[in-house]
């Protein structure tokens, strides 16, 4: 039981990859540990600022885990002009 996860512009380039998959059951800490776990600081830097959607909804309670075949897309802040 696995979940996709989708990266966005500095999130992409921060994990090297543009998307990959973890178990299902995490939470967003559990998320964001696991992911920092696998791309180093780099990456967790962005986390910390990024947006996530959860299958196209925003995932505003960090304590739901995530259901398997979820796809969650990594969001960095993005700029504009």
């Amino acid at each position: 039981m696995t979940v996709t996860v989708r990266y966005f512009a500095g999130a992409r380039a921060a994990a090297g990859t543009e998307a990959e998959v973890v178990p299902a059951g995490l939470d967003r800490d559990g998320l964001i540990a696991e992911l920092t776990a696998r791309h180093g600081e780099r990456l967790a830097a962005v986390l910390r600022v990024a947006s996530f959607l959860v299958d196209g909804t925003a995932w505003h309670d960090s304590e739901t885990p995530l259901g398997a075949g979820a796809t969650v897309e990594v969001l960095p802040p993005f700029a504009g002009g």
